[in-house]
């Protein structure tokens, strides 16, 4: 593959399914110890990542699940915060500054946080009540904060008895980072003619819907218009028959991610009114990659990482055809703001 070094990816993806178990004993003891609500605050990305297993928790649980952006959460404050809330500020760096504020907004408030880094030695590892590193970079990062925040979800509605698959997902996932490189493997030529279609094209719509939605708001504001300076409109499938179709003519990109939940249905209403107007259309399906061993529940839970390792192979071709490297900024961490 382009670029790829695989021991290395089984070796951070390994990194990140072995954190089953610090996690389900931190959220077994916040929840004995009385535990009222959770928090999710990641900034840019890493916020963007965990919103599957947030949405999970709204979804299929009743504990209170709330989902914020650090910056706004310490300007706005929650009348939700406090001494019985838990949260979780996933950061692959470690040294974001609005969501360091945001740790220490927390914890003035009396939450306890969990960090999630991926570099130990960082200010919000070290100033955390609880801190679990996976080593990760910005090209294996997605898989692994989909893996952790699924990993939290679970571990609250196993313990409060509303998920009794918890050791079947756990079993499964073992396997999870051998069908992830997997995936890749299979995905490579299809990825680079996906490369060559989007660079063709300065202009983007990327929608999605359920657990695939989150990804497709990741990979167009954080790949494509960040790491690319591609012009890219991410728009959830269930709203794009409420503007964004007006943007809609000849030769109009559109890249629509499927997964395997019950958002599907909507992704596919896309699917089916776009070609009356553009001919590009790009599908990413899940349901077309091959996961031996993986129940049908699983595979839904599991949308996010597997469209985020297909589409990482995108990244790497897109690079490549553009001239133009994931790390080169203009302005991110390069001017102060």
């Amino acid at each position: 593959m382009l670029n790829f070094d695989e021991a290395r990816f089984l070796d951070i993806q390994s990194g990140a399914v072995a954190l089953a178990e610090p996690i389900d004993a931190f959220i077994s003891e916040r929840l004995g110890a009385g535990a009222t609500n959770i928090f999710f605050g990641g900034s840019g990305g890493a916020g963007i990542l965990v919103d599957p297993a947030v949405r999970l928790l709204q979804t299929r649980s009743t504990f209170p699940t709330f989902h914020e952006m650090p910056a706004e959460l310490v300007e706005t404050g929650s009348t939700h915060l406090g001494p019985d809330s838990i949260v979780v500020i996933p950061s692959l760096s470690g040294t974001t500054l609005e969501s360091v504020r945001a740790l220490e907004y927390a914890q003035e408030h009396g939450a306890t946080v969990l960090a999630l880094t991926g570099h130990a030695d960082t200010p919000l590892a070290e100033g955390a009540d609880v801190n679990l590193t996976a080593f990760a970079a910005d090209d294996t990062s997605s898989e692994s904060f989909a893996v952790q925040s699924l990993l939290i979800a679970l571990s609250i509605m196993r313990a409060r008895g509303e998920f009794d698959g918890y050791d079947e997902v756990l079993a499964q996932l073992a396997a999870l980072p051998d069908a992830l490189l997997g995936v890749k493997r299979g995905f490579e030529e299809r990825a680079s003619e996906i490369a060559r279609t989007i660079a063709a094209s300065d202009y983007h719509v990327i929608t999605g819907a359920g657990a695939s939605w989150p990804e497709a708001f990741y990979y167009g504001m954080c790949i494509l218009e960040e790491m690319q300076w591609i012009r890219t409109r991410p728009v959830h499938a269930s709203d794009f028959f409420h503007g964004t179709l007006e943007l809609l003519e000849p030769g109009v990109s559109v890249i629509a991610l499927k997964g395997e939940d019950a958002g599907r249905a909507l992704v596919e209403r896309v699917e089916a009114f776009v070609p009356r107007i553009t001919e590009t259309l790009t599908v990413i399906d899940t349901a077309e990659f091959e996961l031996l061993g993986f129940s049908p529940e699983v595979r839904a839970l599991l949308a996010p990482a597997l469209l985020a390792t297909a589409l990482e192979r995108v990244s790497a071709h897109l690079e490549v055809l553009r001239d133009h490297p994931l790390t080169t900024r203009r302005y991110y961490r390069q001017l102060q703001y």
